[in-house]
């Protein structure tokens, strides 16, 4: 694998970093990263991912866009209103960098479809705002021996774990052994 002319000068700066370089830029380039959610955290990591040059980046989202998104999820556009958030993600992500391969999953991530998805990445990103997703994803995750980074917001704060299961240290329910009740979970 090599960069092209273009991506040598649009990684330039990049390439000029001791702790990146050539190496680390050709990393990225090989690495897969599948997003969960294209929403308040999905947004800026997708654009963030894409524009440092990661070469695959997968997006599970079944959402559109509403109106209420466009001031928090910088992805999005007035343009892109009714439109599936995982493709106005892929068209901004591309509209940043058009080298990035992005695949979108326009579809609710489920039992019977996640082993399937996390396969083909090298790391998860989790950026779902419901429990139940995060376990399933914590699951999936586990069980196909895939790194998870978790990220979840409410209101001024957020919380960022990573979880290595391939490294035999915890993971997400370890943290978190029981859902809270729905009762007890804001919106």
């Amino acid at each position: 694998m090599k960069l092209s002319n273009e991506e040598i000068t649009r990684y330039s700066r990049h390439l000029t970093l001791p702790e990146v370089g050539m190496s680390g830029q050709l990393k990225l380039k090989a690495s897969r990263v599948l997003m969960i959610g294209a929403g308040g955290l999905g947004s800026p990591l997708g654009i963030y991912l894409g524009a440092a040059g990661v070469g695959k980046l997968g997006v599970i989202d079944f959402d559109v866009v509403d109106h209420s998104n466009i001031h928090r999820q910088i992805a999005h556009t007035m343009e892109d209103l009714g439109r599936p958030k995982s493709e106005s993600l892929r068209d901004s992500i591309h509209a940043i960098n058009p080298n990035v391969e992005v695949e979108i999953y326009d579809e609710r991530l489920t039992r019977d479809n996640a082993l399937e998805m996390f396969k083909c990445y090298d790391i998860i990103a989790d950026g779902s705002d419901n429990f139940e997703t995060r376990y399933l994803v914590n699951d999936a995750a586990c069980l196909t021996h895939k790194p998870l980074v978790s990220a979840s917001i409410f209101r001024f704060q957020g919380q960022l774990s990573v979880f290595d299961p391939s490294s035999g240290g915890p993971c997400y329910r370890c943290l978190y052994p029981h859902p809270p009740p729905a009762s007890l979970v804001p919106s």
